[in-house]
């Protein structure tokens, strides 16, 4: 019995000892396997891809203990929900919210929080590109521009590329003191001193957060940190829009004349929220809501990005609060069509406008073997080619590549395009691309290569053209633009007048 019971005791502890082995070695891999979740699951929020968003609040619903600081109401949003997240804007005048950089978890998280209206991704939108006055018959004694008298008032505000201020278009001569209301300021920055403003040029800022959370940091060497315009398109719309009246203007002597913007007398005030990486709309927002708050009457964007949804478009819900300040804002239609839902900022508290009439033509003619004559639109007539005509070949017939009708980089054999004119199918890729893609192939009729061998060195050159007949005086104007693909560009403007 004794040794039963000791058998009996020595199995039992045996048996303990071997279930208590099985739970420590079951605890070891459960604390494994736990700290392999956590660390998968921090390895995964590393990874994960964070981007701009725009959160819209509504301001109602602001606690009391925030007082009138709703910028400490959006950071605290933001912190309940991300740890990481930086935040770019906090916005209170065209709308209520904030920009910040989210992952998309973050973001639906966000969406149902108390006082958040919506979340919407960030998007990024493209530039659109002196007879008017003129046309339009507003020019005359009894036309608009001599009735408003009132017009040195109005500030435009105008959201684009920044502005070149020594332009003689913000010539502030003659024109009274900034008005009493005005409450912007003139930014200073890389090329730009504070003192460019004048009485014309009332306001200039820029606005870099968004585009350099999107695109990283700003590339110095191209362009400038500062209202300075490196592109030239915000100093061509706000001269448009304001310009003061230029007397002896002309484009190398050509289509001389007296340049004025369509409100001569309204002051301009320039916001600066497209880079060389594009316009993005957290930038816009910040611009359009420093615009309004500054005190501009109205305000220009020559930008867009292709219909939209209403409650996602940027620009729409920044101009319906500016509408509802009595601000007026005018946008263009962009240059994308004819196919339907091709308009932009179409939103119907927004002034769209687009070219549709013209009066001027700039007909071209391309001249068949056969004697037969096609109509085109065109201000260049290109490099002279030989007495005897060449033979065409549509790109479709010269390729072994599906892309080869668009004239796409290699799709073309050069056998088939050499010495030969080379119909191309728009699309896709620039024009000009398509024809760099044409003369490396070897086909004919393509501009001139331009080279230079030192900085300054002039080229001349000459360009034919036809055109129909127009009443004396009617200007005419275009460019012509060479460039390598994107690193270099020369752009050459062209004028004339018909006597």
């Amino acid at each position: 019995m004794y040794y039963t019971s000791l058998a009996s005791s020595s199995t039992v502890a045996v048996t303990r000892a071997a279930v208590e082995v099985r739970m420590v070695l079951t605890m070891m891999r459960l604390v494994v396997a736990v700290a392999v979740v956590v660390v998968a699951a921090v390895a995964e929020e590393e990874v994960e891809v964070r981007a701009t968003y725009i959160v819209h609040m509504a301001k109602s619903a602001m606690p009391a203990e925030y007082g009138d600081d709703h910028g400490e109401w959006y950071g605290a949003s933001l912190r309940s929900v991300s740890g990481r997240g930086k935040m770019l804007y906090a916005y209170d005048t065209v709308l209520h919210g904030f920009s910040a950089r989210l992952t998309e978890r973050e973001a639906r998280d966000m969406v149902g929080m108390d006082g958040v209206l919506a979340v919407n991704p960030e998007e990024r939108y493209d530039l659109h590109t002196t007879r008017t006055p003129e046309f339009l018959g507003i020019a005359g004694n009894d036309g608009l521009f001599p009735q408003s008298g009132t017009a040195g008032d109005v500030v435009v505000g105008v959201l684009d590329t920044g502005v070149w201020p020594e332009s003689r278009s913000y010539d502030d001569a003659g024109i009274g003191e900034v008005p009493a209301g005005w409450k912007g300021e003139c930014m200073a920055g890389t090329g730009f001193n504070s003192s460019a403003c004048n009485r014309k040029l009332v306001g200039a800022r820029f606005f870099t957060r968004g585009y350099e959370a999107a695109m990283g940091p700003m590339d110095t060497t191209r362009e400038s940190r500062s209202p300075r315009d490196d592109d030239g398109h915000g100093t061509h719309t706000s001269s448009t829009a304001a310009r003061a009246a230029v007397s002896d203007a002309s484009l190398f002597g050509f289509a001389s004349g007296t340049a004025r913007g369509m409100a001569p007398k309204a002051r301009v005030a320039v916001y600066k929220v497209c880079w060389l990486g594009g316009c993005f709309s957290s930038d816009i927002l910040a611009g359009m809501d420093a615009a309004v708050a500054d005190g501009c009457g109205v305000l220009s964007l020559s930008l867009g990005g292709g219909a939209a949804d209403y409650a996602r478009d940027s620009v729409a819900i920044g101009a319906f609060a500016a509408m509802e300040q009595n601000v007026l804002v005018s946008c263009s239609a962009g240059n994308a069509g004819p196919g339907t839902s091709t308009l932009s900022n179409v939103a119907p508290w927004i002034t769209t406008v687009g070219a549709g009439t013209l009066d001027r033509d700039f007909p071209a003619y391309v001249s068949l073997g056969n004697g037969k004559n096609y109509p085109g639109v065109s201000l260049y007539a290109g490099k002279p080619l030989p007495a005897t005509p060449l033979p065409i070949v549509y790109a479709a017939n010269a390729s072994n590549s599906t892309a080869g009708n668009l004239c796409m980089p290699g799709t073309l054999t050069p056998e088939k395009v050499a010495g030969k004119i080379v119909v191309c199918d728009r699309g896709v890729s620039a024009r000009v691309q398509k024809g760099f893609v044409v003369r490396d192939a070897g086909g004919a009729g393509m501009p001139a290569e331009l080279a230079f061998s030192s900085a300054g060195e002039k080229k001349s050159y000459t360009v034919s053209f036809t055109a129909r007949s127009q009443p004396s005086g009617t200007a005419g104007f275009g460019r012509l633009v060479w460039s390598d693909g994107g690193k270099h560009t020369v752009a050459s403007p062209i004028a004339f007048t018909w006597t």
